[in-house]
């Protein structure tokens, strides 16, 4: 893979997370600050990406593997986005938010595979180069997370209380839809027919058989609710108790996920699967103390999690596997805790808008130690002989 190649693919992730850092994480303190909405509206408005993520594997495997260009569709979806995130930003209704929030979401996320598939068809070693492509992604979403925390803009005090982030995505997403188009030819992987079992990975079902991975599973699931509680009022929290560049201080989760990823693989044969997924389970315990502990908690499980689930697929019916894991998890799991967060938000605020966030926060952290009880008595897997490749 020659120079230029690398720099476009690098360039393109970079903007492809920059557009979805410019607007999650401020949407929570957006919807609930400034449009005074419910805890449950707001949850309904993160699990939007849930939903989307969801029923991006239709899209992907059933229209944009079969007939078209992946950078082509790539440029398509974005540039439509970019429409419905300037439609955000002149809404002041909640409800009628998540409907456009959902539409974007349905847009964006099949780009998030086909961003993965352009770079993997310019690889000659995807173990060794794609890493090196991909951390451009957490690059843009600090880059952008640091702009938007740090800037102070005359009159206004925190513009993440505003639709700036919003017109900032929007920007973003229309440079990117444009310059899809000069990316890579990727052309479509197959004309065959494709079932829907293969599109959701249930070909990967037969995992099941083995209790342990089943127990696996079933965690993973379950521990996207704490995280959902993070992701969909995290940013509300520290703005109340009065925290400065509260989306800047976020990113050093990013930070830190960055550099955690880099001991994974030492790790996973030292200590073994379980006793990662442990350490995991602890750190997320104890995250709600410290955003610094997202990298250890995100790492740690979902990283960890799928160099598991490919180690006991196998080559057969990897693809399979890791598509149902994520559908499972930033799926079926974040749908879940975005939804339960939202009516524990709120069940802990009173008629004059004060959250007990004291609480609030307890409720993730037991929901962890029982997903951690789960693990501890359940799961028997042993180490692994060799380092992961990837």
């Amino acid at each position: 893979m020659n120079l230029k190649i690398r720099m476009q693919l690098s360039f393109m992730m970079f903007v492809e997370y920059f557009v979805w850092g410019a607007w999650y994480v401020t949407m929570g303190p957006y919807l609930i600050e400034t449009l005074k909405a419910t805890g449950n509206q707001n949850g309904n408005a993160y699990a939007a990406l849930s939903i989307a993520t969801m029923i991006s594997p239709f899209v992907v495997g059933l229209i944009a593997d079969r007939f078209f260009a992946a950078q082509k569709f790539m440029g398509v979806l974005h540039l439509l986005g970019a429409v419905l995130l300037y439609l955000c930003t002149q809404i002041t209704d909640p409800d009628l938010f998540f409907w456009v929030i959902l539409g974007y979401c349905l847009l964006y996320m099949p780009t998030i595979a086909l961003s993965n598939s352009i770079a993997f068809n310019q690889l000659t070693d995807a173990g060794k180069q794609f890493p090196n492509i991909r951390v451009w992604g957490t690059i843009g979403w600090i880059v952008v997370g640091q702009f938007l925390g740090r800037v102070k803009l005359e009159g206004i005090d925190n513009i993440a209380l505003t639709a700036i982030p919003f017109y900032i995505a929007t920007g973003a997403s229309l440079f990117l839809g444009v310059y899809s188009f000069f990316l890579p030819n990727t052309p479509p992987k197959s004309t065959q027919k494709a079932s829907i079992s293969q599109v959701l990975g249930l070909d990967a079902l037969v995992l099941f058989n083995n209790r342990s991975y089943l127990i696996f599973f079933i965690a993973s699931i379950l521990i996207c609710i704490p995280l959902s509680f993070y992701y969909s009022f995290a940013g509300s929290f520290l703005t109340q108790i009065g925290m400065e560049n509260v989306t800047a201080n976020m990113t050093m989760g990013q930070i830190s996920e960055a550099l955690f990823m880099i001991a994974i693989p030492l790790l996973y044969v030292r200590l073994g699967v379980k006793n990662i997924l442990i350490l995991a389970m602890l750190a997320w315990i104890s995250r709600f103390l410290g955003i610094i502990l997202h990298g250890v908690c995100y790492d740690f499980f979902f990283v960890t999690g799928y160099i598991y689930t490919e180690e006991k697929a196998g080559e057969k019916i990897k693809n399979a596997a890791q598509g149902l894991i994520t559908f499972a998890t930033y799926g079926v799991g974040m749908f879940i805790g975005s939804k339960v967060s939202g009516i524990v938000f709120d069940a802990y605020k009173d008629e004059a808008g004060v959250v007990a966030w004291l609480s609030f926060w307890l409720f993730p952290v037991m929901v962890t130690v029982g997903v951690l009880l789960l693990f501890l008595l359940f799961f028997r897997d042993s180490k692994p002989k060799t380092a992961p490749t990837s």
